[in-house]
């Protein structure tokens, strides 16, 4: 699958060599001012079914979602790594701290890149709270927002009767 460049009124299920069985699948159109559009597109050797279709475009979601969950969250100007084991190790801190009363604070965590690397010191129950509360919220917006683009698929838009050829 690739992204690709074309026109805004793109059919999203194409069949585009009919001697060799060739069709195309679109999705995530994106439309630009000039009438042009950017979108996704995946070649099958066969019509494709439409639980073919949605799989692949759900697991693109989904990818797309875990992407920014890893990646996309910033916490007082530092990019925060958002994987399952730093998720964990947040969780953990904050769960014990809250448990202790802010006991087992300081806490510290490894923000920034590999390359750059920043450590925060969250020093009270308060600031840790803060930090822990925003990532999460960002975590659940981000499966939300995953949810909104994905329940607006129309997929009758991907069945053979569609194609209007």
């Amino acid at each position: 699958m690739i992204r690709v460049q074309g026109s805004a009124g793109v059919r999203l299920l194409e069949c585009t060599n009919p001697a060799r069985g060739k069709w195309r699948v679109r999705w995530d159109v994106q439309q630009k001012d000039d009438g042009s559009a950017d979108y996704m597109e995946h070649e099958f050797d066969h019509l494709p079914e439409l639980e073919e279709v949605k799989s692949l475009i759900i697991a693109w979601y989904n990818a797309k979602v875990d992407e920014a969950i890893l990646s996309g969250f910033t916490y007082e100007d530092m990019a925060v790594w958002l994987s399952s084991e730093n998720q964990f190790n947040y969780k953990s801190a904050y769960d014990l701290a809250i448990q202790t009363a802010g006991a087992t604070l300081p806490v510290t965590f490894k923000f920034g890149t590999d390359e750059q690397p920043q450590y925060r010191k969250f020093e009270t129950l308060d600031e840790l709270t803060d930090f822990y509360v925003k990532a999460m919220t960002y975590i659940q917006s981000s499966l939300a927002n995953g949810w909104k683009e994905k329940d607006a698929i129309d997929w009758s838009a991907y069945r053979k009767e569609a194609d209007h050829e």
